[in-house]
């Protein structure tokens, strides 16, 4: 009993065979290789026998003068990424020199002791000082200028607003808190 023809039925197409690009060869082309260095993703298709032959012939370098070669050459071993220069380390040496040489002078004491100073008068003594620089707030304050100050955080930071964002969950914990503290300052 024949089949009958199904609908979904095709005529398959035998792969095509690939020649040898190699003139006078009839081999089956399974191997590639780039037509040139200028056109690495050209290729000519040979049977193993030519593209061994292909292979041994090859020079990529071929056609590029001496300066060519070696800037190729110093692009390759720095990944064709662009690098620094070495002068910021210069700078950073001159700056380390210059501190030793301070600190052999006694002037350094001088300087460690006026940097904390400097930091002592800006960290804030109380925590309320701490939560309303925290909220960028300067005393004298009233409470309704802290919770709208808050408010204005809370929108800017509130992970609904930031995608789920973990970092912005946690800045909204600490805000949370400075308004805790400022509340039991300003409404006790």
């Amino acid at each position: 009993m024949e089949r009958a023809s199904h609908r979904f039925d095709f005529v398959r197409a035998e792969p095509q065979v690939r020649t040898c690009d190699k003139t006078g060869c009839a081999g089956e082309g399974l191997y590639r290789a780039p037509k040139s260095a200028r056109q690495l993703r050209e290729y000519h298709w040979f049977c193993l026998e030519h593209v061994r032959e292909y292979n041994k012939a090859w020079n990529f370098c071929s056609g590029m003068s001496e300066a060519e070669i070696e800037a190729m050459v110093r692009r390759d071993t720095t990944w064709e990424r662009d690098t620094r220069p070495l002068s910021h380390w210069v700078a950073h040496e001159e700056r380390l020199k210059a501190a030793a040489a301070a600190f052999a002078t006694g002037e350094a004491r001088k300087a460690s002791a006026d940097w904390k100073t400097r930091q002592k008068a800006r960290e804030p003594e109380t925590p309320e000082a701490a939560a309303l620089h925290l909220l960028g707030l300067t005393p004298p304050v009233d409470y309704a200028a802290i919770r709208a100050r808050y408010i204005e955080l809370v929108k800017m930071n509130h992970p609904d607003t930031n995608g789920g964002d973990k970092v912005s969950e946690e800045r909204l914990k600490i805000i949370n808190q400075a308004l805790q503290v400022l509340k039991a300052a300003y409404l006790a």
